[in-house]
């Protein structure tokens, strides 16, 4: 885990070490153990690097490495099936005189080429310069988990972990005015139909699962996606055998992301996702014996999982350390946390995760195991029951409908539904433009953005809003898992925790494990009242009932609410609200308007937007 950065140009003037050494600065907390830099002799490639050493923390493993006279990579991440390819390519005759992972990755891209990122099961953003052939090859994980920005003009191509280094080399730091708006009004910073889009003009993201060429004679950046989910792919299987599967798949993701020469803690919310994960760990004795688990907590909020943690804990007789996030805190590390997300977000629960992974780094922890992912392959969400009906209705069971509505109210999870829902699943197409529809609508009514800015981009095409068309519930888990929404969960988690020098492994987020979720019928994720049933049922005595079948989904809430009530919390966003009617972005009315306050995920959270978007431009 690490910060990468570089610049490439045919221009042999305008790769400096100074500019080198201000990205890998701006990126020192992504790598406290070390840094490093090369520039070639032609002076037309340099990479620079922030080291938090996890495995193979000799000076051998340090970066930039080179590898045969020909190849130097810079790499965020940790590829965890590195152990079985270093056995295959030495089968093959390579030779290694380090026990990195990134020795591995150096001498799969040689002996693949571009195919290499189809072999590893991992997270991952890099960049290999092949001096021989005056490119740079990129690279990014199948999810997001690792970052990679870049910025490129007729002769310069400039890469790095985070935006701060690009800005740091000279990049204008300038917001894009629909991306802004969007965030106003929907509350979204990611743009629904074009992955390469940032919130910021002039800095664009390499998307998940793609790789892209640079190659020094064009300074183009040709993009090439390597990897998909099969959404369309639907077998046959019997409730036992699919069972079976997915522990293995998902045990074993766990096992391969135990591999670190650090010690290696977990978060623990509460939930089913962090509780399965705490149970496949302390299965595994080498690795509980010095287990630690992390979790924020909130006495007194109803939406608190304090009891289901201790009930854990004392189970598995978990190491636990908590941290209880507060509006005074958020109001001491409001600036920090804007820093480090870089890019606005939708409320104030990212606060807690920041402090879970500060809390892991305070007790020595390196490396965390955390759940994300799971709701999104595995329909986790109350959003995603209506169109889990609509899939039923669709094919003409009603009265499955209707028997799956009454669980569902049974177990008290939230559904909305009714005749316009039935209208949807005979009319996906129709209903996906309504939505959209009605997404502008919103935007361009919106009475508290400026009358300049809503009328410079009223009329034209809206390319930041798309909603897939849904006929079953894989097309909304897919939409939600490869184009919108886990993405940017991703970058908050690797945001966080990179603050802290701290590194997060997913184990839901295994390539060989989501498509075999993805290949089952939607019934393995809902059914007879509860989401995710494939887990529930695979965990059954093996963890607490009380947490296996809870149905109340928190999400990793904060009590936003009550610290928008803060005295000190409400002059800041007043303050906010300044800040923009100044910058022309919002209208003078709303400072007469009262703040108020919301719930982390209640709707309209349009306060906490003002506050956020004020300190991040």
């Amino acid at each position: 885990m690490c910060g990468i950065a570089g610049i490439i140009s045919p221009k042999k003037t305008v790769i400096q070490p100074k500019s080198l050494k201000t990205m890998s600065d701006t990126l020192s907390h992504r790598g406290p153990d070390g840094e490093g830099f090369w520039i070639n002799k032609e002076n037309t490639a340099g990479l620079s690097h922030r080291r938090l050493a996890i495995i193979d923390l000799t000076a051998a493993a340090a970066q930039p490495m080179h590898y045969l006279n020909r190849y130097s990579i810079v790499y965020n991440g940790e590829i965890y099936n590195y152990k079985e390819l270093k056995t295959d390519l030495q089968k093959a005759g390579y030779h290694f005189t380090t026990q990195s992972d990134t020795e591995v990755i150096l001498a799969c891209y040689d002996f693949y080429k571009d195919a290499c990122v189809k072999y590893f099961d991992g997270m991952f953003s890099f960049a290999i310069w092949d001096e021989k052939l005056n490119e740079l090859f990129c690279a990014r994980d199948i999810f997001g988990e690792k970052p990679f920005y870049y910025f490129l003009d007729n002769d310069v191509f400039a890469f790095a972990s985070e935006m701060k280094a690009l800005w740091a080399a000279g990049v204008t730091k300038c917001a894009d005015e629909k991306m802004m708006v969007n965030y106003l009004a929907l509350g979204q910073v990611q743009h629904a139909g074009n992955k390469s889009q940032t919130f910021f003009k002039h800095i664009f993201s390499l998307p998940p699962a793609h790789t892209g060429i640079v190659s020094l004679s064009t300074m183009h950046f040709t993009l090439s996606r390597y990897r998909d989910i099969n959404k369309q792919n639907c077998i046959e299987i019997t409730e036992k055998e699919a069972v079976e599967k997915f522990e293995f798949l998902l045990e074993n993701s766990v096992k391969l992301r135990l591999r670190s020469d650090v010690a290696v803690g977990s978060s623990l919310s509460g939930g089913i996702d962090s509780s399965t994960i705490a149970f496949y760990i302390t299965k595994n004795s080498e690795a509980k014996r010095n287990f630690k688990s992390f979790s924020a907590i909130f006495p007194g909020f109803n939406k608190d999982e304090s009891m289901f943690i201790y009930e854990l804990c004392n189970k598995f007789k978990l190491n636990n350390y908590t941290v209880t996030p507060n509006a005074e805190g958020l109001l001491r590390d409001f600036e920090k946390l804007c820093y480090h997300q870089e890019e606005p977000f939708p409320s104030s629960s990212i606060y807690a995760q920041y402090k879970v992974y500060e809390l892991a780094a305070a007790n020595n922890i390196k490396v965390l195991l955390d759940g994300q992912g799971a709701d999104e392959i595995l329909g986790g969400y109350s959003k995603y029951l209506h169109w889990y009906l609509q899939e039923i209705a669709a094919k003409g069971k009603h009265k499955e409908v209707k028997k799956q509505r009454l669980l569902l109210q049974k177990a008290e999870i939230p559904l909305q539904w009714n005749f316009k829902n039935i209208l949807a699943a005979y009319l996906p197409s129709h209903t996906a433009i309504a939505l959209e529809k009605r997404e502008y609508n919103k935007i361009i009514n919106s009475t508290f953005i400026h009358n300049e800015l809503l009328k410079r981009i009223k009329g034209k095409e809206w390319q930041g809003i798309h909603k897939p068309v849904v006929t079953k519930l894989n097309d909304i888990l897919y939409n939600n898992t490869m184009q919108h929404g886990l993405e940017e969960l991703l970058r908050f988690a690797d945001r966080n925790s990179m603050a802290h020098g701290t590194e997060v492994r997913l184990p839901f987020l295994n390539f060989e494990l989501v498509n075999f979720i993805f290949s089952l019928p939607s019934s393995f994720k809902v059914k007879d009242g509860f989401t995710k049933y494939i887990l529930r049922k695979t965990m059954m005595e093996k963890i607490p009932d009380s947490i296996l079948w809870n149905t109340n989904k928190i999400g990793f809430e904060t009590p936003q609410k009550s610290w928008m009530e803060h005295k000190q919390v409400q002059e800041m966003i007043f303050f906010s609200k300044e800040k923009l009617v100044k910058d022309n972005i919002l209208n003078a009315t709303v400072l007469k308007n009262k703040t108020e306050p919301k719930h982390a995920h209640e709707a309209d959270n349009i306060d906490w937007r003002f506050l956020n978007l004020a300190k991040i431009l």
